[in-house]
């Protein structure tokens, strides 16, 4: 009996995920409700509290599942074997890729914010890094004088400069790119740090 109750709990607990995912990638994370959810999956209001916390739990096990997405999306294993310039931009122009074809999923996972007195858990934090590990490693053969810290900070501040183009461009802001120039641009933005960087350990 109590494995099939476990059973059942884990079911309603992916409906409702995907479910909510549905609702955010449809509709944004600002019109996301706790009751058109579970309309959505056919449980009532009072079901999704038996497996979340609240709303902002459901939303960080959304954000889990895109972040799971991003990193399927970018290919990593196809292009392990080219060089640490074209893993970078594989890595850029993936992000891209991802955040055009599924923007308002892409957007939750840096517009929620969860409640001050109960911040994201750590396992969902770890997560969000994984994408650093991934600019860090090419940039390791780049530089491989740099320490471990100053990698990480490095991989950081690609990571930012990458969002940023492709945040104020996807947002149609006035600095922003037109969509058609983003991966060129994120290219040769890519080519220029890697030629930087090799310069520097020359």
């Amino acid at each position: 009996m109590a494995r099939k109750t476990l059973e059942k709990r884990e079911d309603l607990k992916q409906r409702l995920i995907e479910a909510a995912r549905n609702r955010i990638a449809a509709d944004g994370l600002s019109n996301l409700r706790a009751r058109d959810v579970t309309q959505d999956v056919g449980c009532a209001l009072g079901g999704l509290y038996t497996v979340f916390a609240d709303l902002d739990d459901l939303v960080i096990h959304v954000n889990s599942a895109t972040l799971k997405a991003l990193e399927a999306s970018l290919a990593l294993t196809e292009v392990r074997d080219h060089t640490p310039a074209d893993r970078l931009r594989n890595l850029a122009r993936g992000y891209l890729r991802f955040a055009v074809t599924h923007r308002n999923l892409w957007k939750a996972l840096f517009d929620h914010r969860p409640p001050d007195d109960r911040p994201s858990p750590e396992w969902h934090l770890e997560e969000h890094m994984f994408l650093m590990g991934v600019i860090a490693e090419p940039l390791a053969e780049l530089q491989p004088n740099m320490s471990e810290t100053a990698r990480a900070i490095r991989a950081r501040t690609l990571f930012g400069a990458v969002h940023g183009v492709v945040s104020i461009s996807l947002e149609g802001r006035f600095v922003g790119l037109p969509i058609e120039s983003l991966e060129q641009e994120l290219d040769d933005f890519i080519l220029t740090v890697a030629a930087g960087a090799a310069a520097r350990q020359g």
